[in-house]
């Protein structure tokens, strides 16, 4: 399968990147990428990219990775929505952790008064059997 990906070059902390398409098997730094797309500097936003290219290589079925995706979007040379790429983060609403916390202060209540029910009961029944 096709992608279309960026290729980190530049020295430390001075990233640059090339887009690039190649095999999605093989790494973006290994090399085998089978076209050059443009360029693009995060630091400068410098962007330089071959849009009859890139419009050819989609056609052709080649995949874009998710920041790709959203920088063809923001140079408008696609149209759609943006993807998320960053990692999700599972931050608990306000109203569920009264919410849990509450339904665990009822599971333990039973519990503690479960035994001492339990109790009285048990002598209450021998007192009957005699």
């Amino acid at each position: 399968m096709l992608i279309i990906r960026l290729k980190r070059t530049g020295r430390t902390n001075d990233p640059s990147f090339k887009i690039v398409v190649g095999e999605k098997i093989y790494s973006p730094k290994s090399g085998k990428h089978l076209a050059y797309l443009g360029s693009y500097n995060p630091k400068t936003k410098a962007t330089v990219i071959d849009a009859d290219a890139v419009k050819n290589w989609i056609s052709k079925g080649a995949q874009m990775s998710g920041t790709v995706n959203n920088l063809f979007i923001n140079k408008g040379i696609i149209q759609g929505k943006k993807v998320n790429v960053l990692p999700k983060k599972t931050v608990p609403k306000k109203n569920d952790l009264p919410a849990q916390a509450g339904e665990e202060s009822k599971a333990e209540a039973p519990v503690d008064e479960a035994p001492a029910e339990a109790a009285p009961e048990a002598p209450a029944e021998e007192v009957k059997t005699e």
